[in-house]
């Protein structure tokens, strides 16, 4: 059994495979958070709880002249704001006589096999899951609250999400509706987060807890460039292989705030959700609200132990669908080689030259609909501009496919450009305020995705465009932030609704696109990186990782990304050089091997390329899919710290079985290597051939003295070596 009540110690105790989660009912029907971390069974960690008279901690009425009691330093599963909790808090309601004061109680528990789905939203799949639902009631009996905690076993983690419902008589209205909250009773533990802008992405930033709050926010409708939903508390002194371990991922695409809070008492008390900033939720009589899931995941084994186990999560029960698992294609992408000046025979001449590559698919970017030559227009007429293709898409697909390869389309369906058919037929489909000049920003506007009639219409014309041809990608682009916030078809009393109105309406559109065309695979981009999260991936299993393409700026927005998402999920391609974004010339085998580190292609004109440049890019892609299971499949290991090791960046793969591996460094600012690379994950008892060569090193040595690295003669050249067993 997974989850596990105690009736005479009154405890609710969910155990997965390494890793034990406690709570009780307390006094006064409280319902108290015990123990959260390495497997613990047979005992109530009630003892934990230090109950004392601490000034200016409130006491709930019921406690009479008991002082020890207080909400105020207590551990709690949900905390709420008005009944003497002072710290971070998870839910605030304000009735209607503006009061703000709710306080929440046990009432009834159920434990069941599966897990329920949440309406409207991506969440982890529950198969062989088994699931705690902890219905709280507030006292006054205006709201109920009902704390949902599905543990996956085998992957030590719970995902935790709460429906909350008004049972009172008049509306009630949520102010901040958090997902999750988790205390601890430590804070001499180390926060991690991964900050970033466009084209710098989830750089790693690790520092002490201090006393007060520190929190990663986003309110830009975007779950961000700029920060991260995802945050990881650890040991201070917790490194890669060793110290206890807590990750938290949230598996929603906007706003979002996490919260690491050190209270007055030595506590840490983190928290999670949708931000309360621009977010008021109208529940009429009976109506319920559901927060969106957050994945828990804990780790003794370091940070890397913690990688690898979500990696396996968001691979297996987060992405769906027939690509989650199915190799990717090597595509090559026309934007950097084209950009907006493209036509038929342009792209055909990019296939004819890709195809003896090995090369599966090309992705015709942004500029085939509309009046789009430029990001200045045509955003919203999603109708192919035959005249400037030169042909219908069904012809270009047809003489691309005759060439053996598939072919993608860009589309970026939540936005609007000002000149436009749809902008001119259509100006109250955007978000903006009455009454008010609007923000621009890429020349564009944000479609009100809360509404019906506007997913209507892109479902309508997008399914159109993917009917009308042998479509086997597409790119889902998102290039600006949100702004306006304001509906046109939404009261007053609901505007604090849109922002996550917006991100159900991207869901439901997405759910309906991916279930109408399954077999095609669906890439989610925002700017890049800009909506790289666990809400996305339920949508689309692989997410363009930044636009930033240069191979050694990539080094430090992949290492980043891989302490919380898998590689499988990390769109990466090759480009040209000197760097389109950054100016900088890196050797073309170091651009393939780190854009190897996930799913791989290309962006650049390979008509142009030399032909000892075109044999090596053959010989890549060929590496590439002899080694797809190894690299998208296998155990992920950081063999350096990008943030302050920046002489050389090495990491490895390793196969389930631990049969084999693959290794790979790159030559940062040192032109002088390294000369031996300690590895990891490898088997200890078994021995191993590096590229075939006739000897043969044991694993304990490999990993305990280390892999000898051959002379580089200069600064970014990498090299790769696949460990087979013998």
């Amino acid at each position: 059994m997974a989850v596990l009540f105690d009736s005479v110690q009154k405890t609710l105790t969910i155990q997965t495979r390494q890793s034990t989660y406690q709570m009780g009912i307390g006094p006064h029907n409280s319902l108290l958070h015990y123990y959260y971390g390495p497997k613990i069974e047979g005992d109530s960690m009630a003892y934990r709880l230090r109950y004392a008279d601490r000034g200016f901690a409130g006491n709930p009425y019921e406690a009479g002249k008991d002082r020890t009691f207080s909400f105020d330093y207590l551990p709690q599963e949900y905390p709420v704001f008005g009944v003497g909790d002072f710290r971070t808090t998870c839910l605030t309601v304000a009735d209607a006589q503006g009061g703000r004061a709710c306080d929440l109680r046990y009432g009834s528990h159920k434990i069941y096999e599966g897990k329920p789905a949440l309406r409207g939203l991506p969440s982890v799949n529950g198969d062989g899951a088994q699931t705690l639902e902890v219905c709280l009631q507030d006292t006054a009996g205006s709201l109920s609250v009902t704390l949902f905690y599905s543990a996956l076993e085998e992957y030590d983690a719970i995902t935790r999400w709460a429906v909350i419902r008004n049972t009172s008589k008049e509306p009630l209205f949520l102010e901040e509706a958090l997902s999750c909250c988790l205390d601890v009773p430590c804070d001499q533990m180390d926060w991690v987060t991964f900050y970033g802008r466009h084209a710098m992405e989830r750089q790693l930033d690790r520092a002490p807890l201090r006393h007060g709050n520190q929190g990663i926010e986003s309110v830009r409708g975007a779950s961000s460039h700029q920060q991260n939903p995802f945050v990881i508390l650890c040991d201070s002194d917790a490194g890669e292989r060793t110290g206890c371990c807590f990750g938290m991922s949230f598996v929603y695409s906007g706003n979002f705030i996490a919260n690491a809070q050190v209270g007055q008492f030595g506590h840490t008390r983190l928290t999670m959700g949708i931000h309360p900033k621009g977010f008021s939720w109208k529940l009429e009589p009976g109506e319920s609200f559901t927060a969106p899931e957050v994945i828990l995941c804990h780790s003794e084994e370091g940070l890397g132990g913690l990688t690898r186990r979500l990696h396996r999560l968001l691979r297996e029960r987060v992405c769906r669908g027939e690509w989650s698992a199915k190799q990717r294609p090597v595509l090559i992408n026309s934007w950097e080689a084209a950009y907006f000046d493209f036509d038929c025979e342009k792209l055909l001449d990019i296939a004819r030259a890709a195809a003896p590559l090995g090369v599966d698919l090309l992705v015709m970017d942004d500029g085939w609909f509309g009046n789009r030559n430029s990001d200045c227009s045509g955003l919203g007429d999603w109708t192919v501009n035959e005249g400037k293709l030169g042909c219908t898409l069904q012809e270009l697909s047809r003489r691309v496919k005759a060439l053996g390869l598939g072919l993608g389309i860009w589309f970026e369906p939540e936005m609007v450009s000002e000149d436009s058919e749809l902008y001119r037929s259509h100006p109250d489909w955007c978000l903006r305020n009455p009454g008010r000049a609007t923000t621009r920003s890429r020349y564009q506007l944000v479609l009100d995705m809360s509404r019906s009639d506007v997913r209507e219409y892109l479902f309508s014309t997008i399914s159109g465009v993917l009917q009308s041809a042998d479509i086997t990608y597409v790119k889902w682009d998102m290039n600006r932030h949100l702004t306006n916030v304001w509906s046109a078809v939404l009261p007053a009393d609901r505007q604090g609704e849109v922002y996550h109105r917006y991100m159900l309406g991207v869901y439901h559109l997405l759910e309906r696109l991916t279930a109408a065309f399954p077999h095609v695979l669906f890439e989610g981009c925002a700017g890049g990186g800009g909506r790289f999260d666990a809400g996305m991936l339920y949508y689309t299993p692989q997410i363009w990782c930044s636009d930033n393409t240069d191979a050694i700026d990539r080094i430090s927005i992949q290492y980043g990304t891989s302490f919380g998402y898998p590689l499988s999920a990390v769109g990466a391609h090759a480009s040209a050089c000197p760097n389109h974004q950054t100016g900088r010339t890196v050797p073309l085998e170091t651009r393939g091997v780190v854009a190897m580190a996930g799913t791989f292609g290309y962006e650049l004109d390979l008509t142009r390329l030399p032909e000892e440049e075109r044999n090596c890019v053959k010989r890549q892609i060929a590496f590439y899919k002899q080694h797809y299971q190894l690299i998208n499949r296998g155990d992920y290991y950081r063999l350096t710290n990008a943030v302050k090791n920046r002489k050389y960046a090495a990491w490895m793969t390793v196969s389930p079985s631990k049969n084999e591996a693959l290794f790979t460094i790159v030559l940062l600012e040192s032109v002088t290597p390294p000369e031996f690379v300690r590895l990891d994950g490898l088997d200890p008892e078994k021995r191993y051939q590096i590229n075939g060569g006739k000897e043969a090193f044991g694993g304990a040595a490999l990993m305990k003295a280390g892999l000898a690295i051959p002379l580089f003669t200069g600064p970014n050249q990498c090299w790769q070596a696949v460990l087979t067993q013998v």
